[in-house]
């Protein structure tokens, strides 16, 4: 913590305001002619005047004058610089395009023993993705029969976090159109002026609604200069199971990756997923250092409180007779 220091320091020049003011300012007309009276009753009264002047007028000056540099101190903002510890700068934007069709809900994975549903194991797994990559900014897309930002691009990665535990099945209805999800994340990341842009998208099917093209829109990103990671999810795919209804076509998935110059990978277990997403961190991500961040502890509130104070004092004895 370094030493103390004023947000604006030119408050402190109204502390000699008070003084300029009693300098420059015009004496009052005292009354003309008076009553002569002998020395010894002129110095009588004197000295009793003196007495009740100092009584009642010398703290209150010195009142008003704490009150007036409590005041300059106040408005010159005192404070104290805080360097907090660095976190990881990337300069990468990364959008996560997450499938929510129906297939989704079928409970054919293993979570610590248990068996879970596809899209608790694609929670659990992209929740420590998200939550590995402060310095980054991620968002989130979901998509079905339609897709929408359920996140936009953001350094929180913690709301990001959130924001992927409470999507549900049905929310953007229940088919699968990849190319809309695809093509919403790359919207989003369009005007990005990252160094690096990265979509990553999983799904467990096959494309099967929406009017994008999934491929086309892998060309506009690599035009772009948008790399993009897919992921099948699912224990079949249409390579080896056709006919399968609920089967991924993984092969779509590769085609999408290799126009959008990144990879694709494979997930049958809860493993090749969480290996699948370390995978895409280690060819996406990686950190560079970062400036430590300045915070600025403020204590206006200290003198501010002292001015009030001295104030109410001087406010309370001018209305309590001595």
């Amino acid at each position: 913590m370094s030493g103390l220091e004023f947000a604006t320091p030119e408050a402190l020049a109204l502390l000699p305001a008070p003084l300029l003011a009693l300098a420059f300012a015009k004496p009052k007309p005292r009354a003309a002619g008076g009553l002569a009276l002998p020395a010894t009753i002129r110095d009588r009264f004197r000295a009793n005047a003196a007495k009740a002047y100092v009584a009642r007028f010398s703290w209150r000056r010195a009142a008003a004058v704490l009150a007036w540099i409590s005041l300059a101190l106040a408005l010159a903002g005192p404070r104290v610089a805080d360097a907090v510890a660095a976190l990881p700068a990337a300069g990468r934007d990364i959008m996560l395009a997450l499938d929510l069709s129906g297939s989704m809900t079928r409970h054919d994975f293993q979570l610590d023993g248990a068996s879970v549903s596809r899209l608790d194991l694609v929670k659990h797994v992209a929740s420590e993705l998200i939550r590995r990559r402060e310095g980054d900014r991620i968002g989130l897309v979901v998509f079905a029969e339609t897709a929408l930002v359920a996140a936009p691009l953001s350094f929180d990665v913690h709301a990001v976090d959130r924001t992927l535990r409470e999507m549900e099945i049905g929310l953007v209805g229940r088919s699968t159109a990849i190319g809309e999800g695809l093509g919403l994340a790359l919207k989003r990341l369009a005007d990005s002026r990252a160094p690096s842009r990265v979509v990553i998208l999983l799904s467990d099917g096959a494309n099967n609604a929406g009017s994008s093209d999934p491929a086309a829109v892998a060309a506009l990103a690599q035009r772009l200069g948008v790399r993009i990671y897919t992921i099948g999810l699912g224990v079949d795919d249409t390579t080896a199971n056709p006919n399968k209804y609920d089967a991924v076509d993984f092969a779509a998935l590769q085609k999408v990756a290799a126009i959008g110059g990144g990879a694709a990978f494979r997930a049958r277990t809860g493993a090749d997923l969480d290996a699948a997403a370390r995978a895409i961190e280690s060819l996406a991500a990686g950190t560079a250092p970062a400036p430590p961040a300045v915070i600025f502890h403020d204590l206006w509130i200290w003198p501010a409180t002292l001015a009030f104070a001295a104030c109410a004092a001087i406010a309370l004895a001018s209305r309590t007779p001595l």
